[in-house]
């Protein structure tokens, strides 16, 4: 689920400033910086988080091939001496092949080949921990990065698909109550390279036959895993072009099977729109009325849902690509008949789709998700003002399934 900062000075999209850390609208500057070891974390505008006991700057990530567009692979080849062209056949390797060890990349001289590899495909994420479900075909798996944040990705087998969700960035700052990942707050961006690696590695499972269900392919990409993607908004979008370019390029995947989600970020939405991109926009709307939404996604204290929903379709008549309206359904706070009837209200005629979630609760927490009734009176509701509705299928409640909750649990035993 979503959650993450937003702007902060003129181009509210693409303003990382110092190593990614958040501040006073989500991006940079000491308003958003953690407090001491033992002391609370300060909080910036509606929503923004930092955990405590992080340093106002991290060591950036390691330089990595697919943080680079063709052109500055073969840029950075040629500072290490080596003739251009072998960027394109190591991009070869990493989007093609998918080839880990530098010994099969046999078309390399020998003399050089490592040098290279280490250069241009460092190791960014290592595997911590990994749980599964749904007789395997569910696998969600903790990420450990050079610098010690934590994130998760999750694998999810379907007949005829598979679908990787991802994270955007180490933790959230969006601070929604109900989700595990807005509880542990922000820890930083991640970089392009490391959103790439989590399909990368995915991919790499299913073409070795490790994941149930035989060897097959990563068809979908759903920016629904730790973090608000457009808070992240430069890196994300590299990462779309890097998933979707053609081998060696990229992955070659289809645009229209990567799904990227926001809480809301107005300025960012509009800027997506101006992309030329055919993503699906994903909104976690999860509340109706502004009332209720400022409690459950602070960042509507900024962006109002009037406001919010303006962006969406503005979205989708530039793109032509119907809006995901996520809503996590919570029992006896935001799951009433006339909240279904005015959600309705909102969406009747407009191009857009909505995503009911059953909440996938947390240890400790008073969220948890409606009951049966609740849900099938509210999916009615839906239908009978005209607006198309699914129920997701929830996967990985056995597994700390909440996004956030394998990290949370990680970093409450390591430092990271």
């Amino acid at each position: 689920m979503s959650a993450l900062p937003w702007p902060d000075r003129g181009d509210p999209t693409d303003r990382p400033g110092p190593p990614d850390q958040p501040g006073p609208n989500g991006l940079a500057g000491p308003a958003g910086q953690p407090g001491q070891a033992g002391q609370p974390a300060r909080v910036g505008p509606p929503g923004l988080t930092v955990r405590p006991g992080f340093s106002a700057r991290r060591p950036a990530p390691p330089r990595h091939l697919a943080d680079l567009d063709p052109a500055g692979r073969r840029a950075a080849a040629a500072e290490l001496g080596q003739p251009p062209f072998r960027a394109d056949q190591l991009s070869r390797h990493y989007f093609g092949r998918l080839t880990e060890d530098p010994a099969q990349m046999t078309d390399l001289p020998a003399a050089g080949r490592a040098e290279l590899a280490k250069a241009l495909l460092p190791t960014l994420l290592t595997a911590q921990r990994e749980q599964q479900a749904d007789q395997g075909t569910t696998v969600k798996t903790l990420w450990r990065a050079a610098d010690g944040a934590y994130l998760e990705s999750v694998l999810m087998r379907y007949p005829g698909r598979v679908t990787m969700c991802v994270s955007s960035q180490a933790g959230c700052g969006m601070a929604c109550p109900f989700c595990a990942t807005g509880q542990a707050g922000l820890t930083r961006n991640l970089s392009t390279a490391e959103i790439v690696e989590q399909v990368v590695a995915g991919a790499r499972a299913l073409a070795a036959g490790r994941v149930a269900g035989g060897p097959g392919r990563v068809s979908n990409v759903v920016f629904m895993g730790m973090g608000e993607p457009l808070a992240n908004y430069a890196r994300v979008i590299a990462a779309v072009r890097r998933l979707t370019d053609p081998v060696p390029a990229g992955l070659g995947m289809s645009q229209r099977q990567i799904t990227v989600s926001t809480v809301g970020l107005v300025p960012a939405i509009r800027k997506l729109a101006a992309e030329e991109l055919s993503v699906t926009l994903a909104v976690s709307l999860h509340a109706p009325d502004d009332e209720l939404r400022d409690e459950l996604v602070p960042v509507n204290q900024r962006w109002k849902v009037a406001e919010v929903l303006g962006a969406a379709w503005d979205y989708a008549a530039a793109t032509g690509r119907r809006v995901s309206i996520e809503y996590a359904l919570i029992r006896d706070i935001n799951d009433q008949a006339w909240r279904a009837e005015a959600l309705g209200a909102l969406l009747a005629g407009r191009l857009a789709h909505v995503n009911l979630i059953p909440l996938n609760p947390t240890p400790g927490s008073k969220w948890t998700a409606s009951r049966p009734a609740d849900q099938d009176t509210f999916v009615a509701r839906l239908a009978a003002a005209g607006v198309p509705v699914t129920v997701r299928d929830t996967r990985g409640r056995e597994i700390d399934g909440a996004c956030g909750q394998l990290a949370a649990a990680n970093a409450d035993g390591q430092p990271g």
